[in-house]
C-alpha cells in the first residue's frame, strides 16, 4: 500500500466577529464618530473568510454525457442517472449509473459520481485547504478498508490542481468486484468518482486496467464541468 502524498492543500457558515465599542463615561470625542461608529474597515477586513472559486456545484448527473456512461456502464438501466438525496444542493451533488449486460447479465457495471464543496473558514482554513484534506480522506477511506484487496495507488497529471486513483479489489457474496476510486480537487470543490465491475453467472470481473481507465475517463468529464 502506498502513502497518499497529494499536491498543495485545502464549507461552513462563518460568523462576522464585531467588536463592540465601549464608551467610559465622563470622556468626549472630537474623532468625527469613527471610535463609536464600530470597527475600522480594516479590522472587518481581517476577520473576512478568503473568497473560494466555486459557489456551487453542478449537478452530478449532468457532469457526464450519456454517450460516456453507455460506454462505461453497458445495458445502463437509466443513461441520465439516479439523483442520490442531498440536503444541501449547493455543496453537494451525487448520482449513481448501474446496469449489467451478456447472457443473463453477467457483466455488471455500476459508477457513481459525487461533488462537494467548501467554504472558506476562519478557524477550518480556506476552501482549496479543507477540500485538499477531503481528498486525501476519501482516497485513504479506500486504501485503508479491510475488505479491498490489493489497493494500487496511481497518479493522475493535469487535473485539477490534485488528484489521485486508487484501484482495488473486493468480495461481494463470492463474487469478485474489481473497483478505481478517482478523487480530483478543484480548487474548493472535490469531486470522488467510484467505478466498479464484476461477472456473474460464470462471466469473468472486467481487468484492474479496464475499470482504471474507464474512472479516470469519467473523472476528467466531471472535473472539466465544475467550471
Amino acid at each position: 500500500m502506498h502513502p497518499i502524498t497529494p499536491r498543495p492543500a485545502r464549507r461552513a457558515l462563518v460568523a462576522a466577529v464585531t467588536v463592540p465599542v465601549m464608551l467610559v463615561a465622563g470622556c468626549t470625542s472630537d474623532s468625527g464618530g469613527e471610535d463609536s461608529a464600530g470597527p475600522s474597515s480594516a479590522s472587518t477586513a481581517a476577520s473576512r473568510p478568503e473568497a473560494v472559486k466555486y459557489a456551487k456545484v453542478p449537478e452530478a448527473c449532468r457532469t457526464v454525457g450519456e454517450k460516456t456512461v453507455e460506454d462505461v456502464v453497458p445495458g445502463v438501466d437509466d443513461a441520465s442517472g439516479k439523483e442520490l438525496n442531498s440536503s444541501d444542493t449547493g455543496s453537494y451533488s451525487a448520482c449513481l449509473w448501474s446496469g449489467s449486460s451478456g447472457d443473463l447479465g453477467g457483466k455488471y457495471r455500476a459508477l457513481t459520481v459525487s461533488l462537494r464543496r467548501f467554504e472558506s473558514d476562519n478557524s477550518l482554513g480556506t476552501g482549496d485547504e479543507r477540500a485538499g484534506r477531503f481528498l486525501t480522506q476519501e482516497a485513504e477511506s479506500v486504501q485503508k478498508d479491510d475488505t479491498n484487496k490489493d489497493p494500487v495507488e496511481s497518479g493522475l497529471d493535469g487535473l485539477g490542481q490534485e488528484a489521485v486513483g486508487v484501484t482495488y479489489e473486493t468480495e461481494k457474496k463470492n463474487d469478485t468486484y474489481r473497483a478505481t476510486r478517482v478523487v480530483v480537487r478543484d480548487h474548493n470543490v472535490v469531486a470522488t468518482v467510484d467505478y466498479e465491475g464484476a461477472g456473474f453467472e460464470d462471466a469473468d470481473p472486467p481487468s484492474r486496467d479496464e475499470v482504471r481507465k474507464n474512472a479516470e475517463k469519467v473523472a476528467k468529464e466531471a472535473t472539466a464541468a465544475i467550471g
